[in-house]
């Protein structure tokens, strides 16, 4: 754009974007009145929005002769700013990437690992993560490029080496324990493919959407991802990851932990005849003899916080006999929680027997012919039952280390909050299923890498890349040398850094 004589003037602006950032632009003006529009760059500190303001001078000048009005005459060397490099997060996005091996994995794909850390820095479209490579100072590759790619990340050898190498950094022993959860994600149209398919939606939407099954460690590490049609349910995608994920790596034994919603009696026999082992967590839909028995014992009592009563379960006929265990855990505070919300449709239920307000829905109202009542059997059971959950293994283990695996699964949801938030895994350009898998295949190599860095540093990825971002290594050219100057970090953010190293070095 410099350089053309229809232009009269050029000046830098600042403006505020909608993430925060500040985007830094050199506005070209033509004798004509029309105007010219340069993107320089998009700013997140102070210290960056003046080097970019430089890198916009510097521009200006090599494309007009400016008036040398109110500059004194220097005849010394001119400092010219060449290049700017988030040298720090990007070092460290690297270092975890081929620490967990993903850069052997992916066979050096360098469209991969850039694919991977514009996720991470700047979660946007694989046509725009271009621009943010560029801001971070790694070099460009044309969308055309990373098109070509896409058909590679989607195989399903690619995407087992990938989980095959993230893995090798887990501690999957014998009997490992696994979690495993599902969500859905969402499209922008109005009618199914097949794959893309209206279903049960984790966020009430009606739009079409497919299922994704997320299978980590006992730490949220990610070991495999898969998806799934949007209408086939829950407990049908749970047996299909896994056994896929085992027979992948050569594993013998693993325990599964799941919510009772990811659990069919079918999906616990085809667990039990694999040979692997289960940890299921549930609510309790009646009340067992265990905690009968307790009642009958301690009348009039609550029980005291963290009781665990438990009972033996045999399912099946005796050529197929199956022997579980259950523990019932009481917390006081799940059951104060339980308590008020049933006081609170009581209260409603009462108003409406008693005419003082309409019969809604309320599962305490019983209707006999035209007249409603409460129904006081229903609330005896709700209230024995509150503050109690089940835990059922096939497992010979106490009930500490059943209970407390099952409260691993916290992680596993943690996975898939970052996923969808942090790294906003909605794949909304998507529209084949060969596209959707590369871009589950970059979301997974993503989530490992963030995993590991929030593990190493106790930091979330999202503190991480807005800390470290601001920094750039800045390339000077003076007097025909080239010179890199780093700015200096605090103490505590170095410490940070150097966490990553030492855990990388284990």
């Amino acid at each position: 754009m410099g350089g053309c004589e229809a232009i009269s003037v050029a000046y830098v602006r600042t403006v505020i974007t909608g993430s925060g950032a500040t985007a830094v632009q050199i506005v070209w003006k033509s004798v004509r009145g029309s105007r010219d529009i340069e993107h320089v760059g998009s700013a997140h500190s102070p210290a960056e929005v003046e080097m970019l303001k430089a890198s916009a001078v510097q521009r200006i000048a090599a494309g007009q002769d400016p008036l040398p009005l109110d500059q004194p005459v220097d005849d010394g060397p001119r400092i010219q700013v060449v290049g700017m490099r988030m040298g720090l997060l990007l070092d460290a996005i690297a270092q975890v990437y081929r620490w967990l091996g993903l850069d052997k994995a992916s066979g050096g794909d360098l469209v991969f690992e850039h694919l991977v850390t514009a996720r991470i820095i700047e979660p946007s479209s694989k046509q725009d993560a271009a621009r943010v490579l560029a801001e971070a100072g790694v070099g460009s590759m044309s969308y055309r490029t990373v098109k070509r790619r896409l058909p590679t990340f989607a195989e399903p050898a690619f995407r087992r080496r990938l989980s095959g190498a993230v893995s090798a950094r887990s501690d999957l022993g014998p009997a490992a324990l696994v979690l495993y959860d599902v969500t859905t994600l969402w499209f922008e149209t109005d009618t199914g493919d097949g794959f893309r398919e209206p279903g049960f939606s984790k966020e009430r939407r009606l739009e079409p959407q497919i299922t994704v099954g997320l299978l980590t460690d006992a730490t949220g590490a990610p070991l495999m991802i898969e998806a799934f049609e949007g209408n086939r349910a829950e407990t049908k995608t749970m047996i299909p990851l896994i056994r896929g994920f085992v027979e992948a790596h050569g594993i013998a034994d693993v325990v599964v932990v799941a919510d009772a919603g990811m659990m069919s009696e079918q999906n616990l026999k085809d667990i039990e005849d694999a040979g692997w082992s289960f940890i299921v967590g549930g609510k309790i839909p009646d009340i067992p003899y265990a905690i009968s028995q307790w009642r009958k014992h301690h009348p009039d009592t609550d029980p005291p916080d963290q009781l665990v009563v438990s009972q033996k379960l045999v399912h099946g006929v005796k050529a197929d006999t199956r022997h579980r265990m259950v523990y019932f855990q009481y917390r006081a505070a799940r059951a104060r929680r339980t308590l008020h919300g049933v006081d609170q449709q009581l209260a409603k239920a009462a108003n409406a027997v008693a005419g003082k307000a309409p019969v809604k829905r309320n599962r305490f109202i019983t209707l006999s012919g035209a007249r409603p009542s409460i129904n006081r059997e229903l609330e005896t059971k709700v209230r024995t039952l509150a503050g109690w959950k089940s835990y059922v293994t096939n497992l010979d283990k106490p009930a500490e280390f059943v209970i407390g695996a099952y409260h691993q699964l916290w992680h596993v949801e943690h996975a898939f909050r970052m996923s969808k938030h942090d790294l906003k895994a909605r794949p909304v350009y998507h529209h084949k299923k060969e596209s959707i898998d590369a871009h589950l295949a970059v979301v997974f190599a993503a989530l490992a890498v963030s995993h590991h860095i929030e593990q190493a540093t106790g930091w979330t990825i999202k503190r991480f890349v807005r800390t470290f971002r601001q920094y750039r290594d800045v390339t000077l050219s003076v007097a025909g040398q080239t010179i890199t100057a780093s700015q200096p970090i605090p103490a505590d953010e170095a410490d940070t850094l150097a966490k990553i190293k030492n855990s990388d070095a284990h």
